[in-house]
Parts: C-alpha cells; structure tokens; sequence
C-alpha cells in the first residue's frame, strides 16, 4: 500500500476522462491491454501502488477477452489486484485462477431497508449496536449458534438459501432478491475438504473479521428517485448493511485449490508472471474441480449473509419490540464480490459464454437483463458499495455502459490506501472510537485493532470512487447511505 516502498512506474495512457490504458506492448507475453477505471482524482493512488502491475500480470492468462480490467478501488491483492476483473473464454483455452477469486469466496454485501426514521433510532441507537454485538457473532474464529453436520452443510452448499427457506430462516423474497436466487449452479460440495467443513461447522451466520461488519445507516440523500422507490428507499429511512463472506470454510477451499493447481500450468503449458496466477483451463479436470468447490463456498457465503440477516431482524425485534416484518425490514439486495461465473457476454459481433472473475468488484447489470430480478428487472440491478465507517457507502443502478466496458461489473468499496499495518501505526495514541462517536458514528469491536485497522483515513473516498464509476457508465448513483452505528470484528 502506499506506505510501502514499491509504486508502479509502467505506462497509463489517458483513455477518457474515467479510464487509463496499460498496452499490451509494456511487457512481452500481455496478451491484451490492461484498463484501469479512474479519473486524476485517484490515478495517484494507482501509481503509488503496485497493483497496476497486477492488472498487467492478468493480461498474460490463456483465452483472456478484451482486456485485463480494474475498478477505481484497486489495491494490492493476490494475483490479481483488488478491483481486478477480467473475463476468459473456455473454447480456446481460457482459463480459471482461484487468484481472480481471492481467499474469501463470495465476500459480499447485502441491504435491508426498514419503515423506520432516524427519529425512531436515534433514541435506541447505542443499545442497538451494543445489542448487535452481543448477540451476533463477530471476530477471529468466533462461531455462531447455527451450527451444522457435515451432511447438512454439504446439502446447505447445494441448496444454497434455499436450504435456509426449508428450515424456517429465510423467505422466499429472501431468496429471490439475492444474486443468482442465494444458489450457483453445479456446486460440487462433495469436492470441499474434510478440513474446510470443520472450519464452516459453526460460522455460517457469522461477521468475522477485517473489513466485514454490521452497520446501522440512515439514507442521507438521493440522486434517482425513480430507482430509489423502485428499491423501496427514501431519503431519512434508516437501512442496515451487512458485509461478510465464506469465512474459514472459503478460505480452505482456496487454500486448497491453490495447492492442488501448483503444477497444473505447467502441465498445460501456460506460462505465468506471477505464481499467485496459477490457474487451469476452465474446461480441465483441475479447473471443474476448482469451480465445483469454489461455487460450494460462494453459496455457504449467501447462507452466511441470510443467516446474519435473520439476526439482525430478531435484535430489531427485542430492542424495538415489534416483529421485523412490522419494521419493514425487507431484503433489498444482496451481491458478491469475490466470485467466478460463466455468463454469456458480447465479445465484438459475438455473444459466448466465458468466465468472469469479479475480485473485489460488483455485478452490475443494466435494465432489462435477465438475471436481474423480476421486480427490478425494468429498472436495473442494485449495486450496494460500501464505503469506509466515518463516511458512507452507496446505492447504484447497473450502468447502460457495464455490459460493453466491463463484462457488467463494477467497483466493490472505496478501497484501501493505508495497508492494515499502516493503520494501526497511524492510529497510535489515538482512540478511533471516541473520534467516531463525536462524528456521530457509534462503533463496537471485540478488538482494539480491528477499529484501528478500518479507520475512515485508510480508505478512499468512497464519493470520489463512485463518481467515477457513475460518469463512465458501469454503474449509476441512486443513494447515500450515511454510517449511524457499526459493529466489528
């Protein structure tokens, strides 16, 4: 990050004003350009980084199309930057990286909005974050109340929420209002370890650490009114967003793939520029594996999101005393951000299906698409990017530019420009939650650093990450959602 030592002095070419090129003839072996969504605002943040040189690392997979993608949030990452996408194409060889996916599969984010106003939360603010924190399970290998047989989780892989609609802990529009119905297709539980089904055993319905919360916001103001009513949201309603993932149970099954596949390049013939990509082609016996257990993961992560949400509406419930569906509390969307999913995209005059691998970055499909929802099907998909824990986070609409300039993706966060270590060095002396308590914000972690580490200061501004995204097209702004209480790892 940018208090480490190493910046990228490679070439970016102005495109337009949202967006720099890295040409495929800056190193031998790219098989396509390298763009990076930015504006000068950010590029700064680019160069003082090493992650550009990732977006170029990437142009060098086999069956690559059109080009090796970045978002306005890149950081470094592994194999691929943060921010990273880039779509390759089975019939030719195209492959699939666990890198293009990263450690926590299917991390994400989802939105409940309720019927409540600021002035109903205002006066309970503090005893409701302090009240989500003692009954939802956050931190390092903290487990939860739910926990699971080998059995129950390899059918709760299959299923996906749908499993959790059986046992009385979802709704139907639970499932209909999450990304792919809460289930990947042609999930292979049976192919996740003995080790990763330990791991999940009891964190399905789990935060965990690092940048995954709860947080409590108020819609502090909104850009597209038809879009806003469309997602039933309106400016002073107050909405909870939840981001976590895959937990110990994703990270295995990367591990895994990443140990399984260490010679598989080799065996293909693929040459690579940084052992972080290692990959397999996608119609191989390695790839097939890799993407059965990785879509395993990805759906115990929808399970982890729903169940998390199911704990939320019960803590509104005992702190408000109403049931939640009186408090409206209503799934708006929920969207993954570390993922890989065959889609059929135009590529030129031709439409093939071919693998996208979103790594830190959205699914972001315009009007009309048929994998978005019927209910917002007319409108566009919901975008949910969520900021740093002082500022804000947003709603967007899939952009009409998604498709043709980024495979229907967009940005993920506002990103990171401190590294975690740099953090905790910069919030020395200091007590992050008192500076967010007098900014209005009420934060709770079960540890020191875990505030220190997420501090507002160590990411972008999530404004000008969004500006940018909107004005190219990938994705439009609906609302501003404003942080009133957050609970951490």
């Amino acid at each position: 990050m940018t208090d480490i030592d190493r910046s990228y002095s490679g070439p970016l070419e102005r495109v337009d004003e949202c967006c720099y090129r890295i040409p495929k003839s800056y190193r031998p072996g790219m098989r396509v350009d390298g763009l990076v969504f930015a504006d000068e605002r950010l590029i700064e943040h680019v160069r003082s980084d090493r992650a550009a040189e990732q977006v170029a690392n990437v142009a060098f997979l086999p069956g690559i199309q059109t080009a090796s993608l970045a978002m306005p949030d890149i950081h470094w990452g592994y194999g691929f930057c943060i921010g990273g996408v880039c779509a390759t194409d089975p019939a030719v060889g195209g492959v699939v990286s666990p890198g293009g996916v990263g450690y926590d599969i299917n991390c994400g984010v989802r939105l409940v909005r309720t019927n409540l106003t600021l002035a109903d939360v205002r006066p309970v603010l503090v005893q409701l974050v302090n009240q989500l924190i003692r009954d939802v399970p956050v931190g390092v290998g903290q487990g939860g109340r739910h926990v699971f047989s080998p059995a129950e989780l390899r059918q709760l892989m299959r299923e996906g929420v749908e499993y959790l609609v059986h046992r009385g802990l979802a709704t139907d529009d639970d499932r209909l209002l999450t990304e792919a119905e809460g289930c990947i297709a042609d999930a292979r539980p049976e192919l996740v370890s003995d080790r990763a089904l330990a791991r999940g055993q009891d964190q399905c319905g789990t935060v965990g650490a690092g940048n995954h919360f709860i947080e409590v916001q108020v819609v502090d103001r909104v850009e597209d009114p038809r879009a806003a009513a469309a997602f039933g949201l309106a400016e002073g309603q107050i909405c909870v967003l939840i981001h976590s993932g895959s937990r110990g149970l994703g990270y295995q099954v990367c591990d895994d793939a990443l140990r399984a596949l260490r010679d598989a390049p080799a065996k293909y013939g693929i040459t690579l520029p940084d052992r972080q990509l290692v990959c397999a082609p996608v119609e191989s016996p390695e790839g097939a594996h890799y993407l059965g257990a990785m879509r395993a993961a990805a759906n115990y992560a929808f399970c982890n999101r729903q169940l998390l949400m199911w704990q939320v509406r019960e803590v509104f419930e005992r702190v408000l005393g109403k049931p939640w569906g009186s408090l409206g509390m209503e799934l708006v969307y929920d969207v993954a951000h570390n993922i890989a999913k065959i889609e059929e995209h135009a590529v030129g005059d031709v439409r093939k299906p071919v693998c996208v691998h979103r790594k830190g970055a959205t699914r972001a499909f315009p009007a009309g698409h048929h994998d978005i929802p019927d209910r917002y099907r007319a409108i566009g998909q919901p975008v949910i990017i969520p900021g740093d824990m002082g500022r804000a986070s947003w709603v967007l609409l899939g952009g009409p530019r998604s498709l043709e300039r980024s495979f229907g993706t967009t940005c993920h966060g506002a990103g990171r420009c401190l590294s975690r270590t740099a953090a905790t060095r910069a919030a020395k002396g200091r007590n992050i939650q008192h500076e967010l308590e007098r900014s209005g914000v009420i934060a709770r972690s079960r540890s020191r650093e875990g505030l220190a580490e997420e501090q507002p200061a160590a990411y972008k501004d999530v404004d000008v990450v969004v500006d940018v995204v909107h004005r190219a097209g990938l994705s439009t702004k609906v609302a501003r959602l404003r942080p009133l209480g957050v609970i951490k790892g």
